[in-house]
């Protein structure tokens, strides 16, 4: 199981390293095979900032490229040859200092040195998106707003995250610590050895259901199998990207994110421990959510689209008609 070290610092005020914390995990029972080193994007543009293009003359030796004179907020200008179609002066540019290394959408990571193109010496490159691994457009540099501050990082202006991902190898009599949460508990338990420290959960307290208020009935028929099973009914909702600290949270425990709907019923999973699942009202025929387990042989198709034979001890989520999902396991 991943724990991310940022997220777990959510729940409780650590002031060890990434380290010292699998250490004390592990001698307090939950054993860390591996701490790995994380970043939102590769490489963590070190040595990149932003600057501002105070001259941009054409090449005298190159039709296609331009010699700016870039501030980057050292004090004195930098000379760049830059071969994008759209540089200009008065920009705001994302500018690789000479030593950085850029990990590009495409193809091997490389170094930026000083160097002279066609004659002209060039200290840096003013970059493109696909340069430094922000997205695939190749089709000139990236512009940015001219309110910009000349000389911050790239990283603090794209937002770039750095995380430690502890690997726990969780045995399975300690369903308690699957989770951000889980796992923050104990920690607290190990700590407070020393000194009290204290769980800080998220405040839910401004959130409140009405009663009755959902047109979907709920109902359990295993209750062997399933001993309670509820359901909230959200309406206004608009699909769309999940933000940035979302996206990234997922990505450090090895999630790939697609909506906001379906990243935030994960990232509950992996704080709690709670098991979630949206479904689209339309989509539940006649507005009956049923639990049962699955008659022997029933096909079912999941959402990786592969058709699977379900056994009689398959416990299934259903509308009044046919089964949504395998319970806590997959969708179809």
């Amino acid at each position: 199981m991943k724990i991310s070290y940022n997220w777990l610092k959510q729940y409780i005020h650590v002031t060890q390293s990434p380290v010292e914390v699998a250490a004390l995990l592990t001698n307090g029972g939950l054993e860390v095979e591996s701490v790995e080193e994380w970043e939102s994007l590769k490489g963590g543009l070190r040595g990149v900032v932003v600057g501002e293009v105070i001259e941009c003359e054409k090449h005298p030796n190159a039709d296609r490229l331009h010699v700016c004179k870039v501030d980057t907020g050292s004090g004195e200008l930098r000379q760049i040859v830059c071969g994008a179609p759209n540089v200009a002066k008065g920009q705001k540019v994302i500018v690789a200092l000479p030593g950085a290394v850029l990990y590009p959408a495409e193809g091997e990571s490389f170094e930026i040195k000083k160097s002279k193109i066609r004659g002209e010496a060039s200290e840096g490159m003013i970059c493109a998106e696909d340069e430094i691994g922000l997205g695939q457009s190749h089709a000139g540099i990236i512009v940015l707003p001219a309110d910009i501050k000349v000389g911050i990082t790239a990283a603090e202006y794209f937002g770039v995250e750095s995380d430690y991902i502890l690997e726990i190898g969780l045995t399975p009599n300690r369903s308690d610590a699957a989770s951000h949460i889980g796992v923050a508990r104990d920690l607290k338990t190990i700590l407070s050895l020393q000194k009290p420290h204290q769980l800080t959960k998220p405040d839910v307290s401004h959130f409140k259901a009405p009663a009755n208020d959902s047109p979907v009935k709920v109902t359990v028929h295993n209750t062997d199998a399933c001993k309670r099973y509820s359901g909230l009914y959200i309406k206004n909702i608009s699909v769309k990207a999940s933000p940035d600290w979302l996206q990234n949270r997922l990505k450090a425990v090895g999630l790939r994110p697609i909506n906001n709907i379906v990243d935030i019923t994960n990232f509950v999973l992996h704080e709690t421990g709670q098991p979630l699942h949206a479904f689209d009202l339309d989509q539940i025929k006649e507005n009956k959510v049923i639990v049962d387990t699955a008659s022997e042989g029933t096909r079912f198709t999941t959402l990786d689209g592969v058709e699977r034979n379900l056994k009689a001890s398959d416990l299934m989520i259903s509308n009044s008609s046919e089964p949504m999902c395998i319970a806590g396991v997959f969708g179809g």
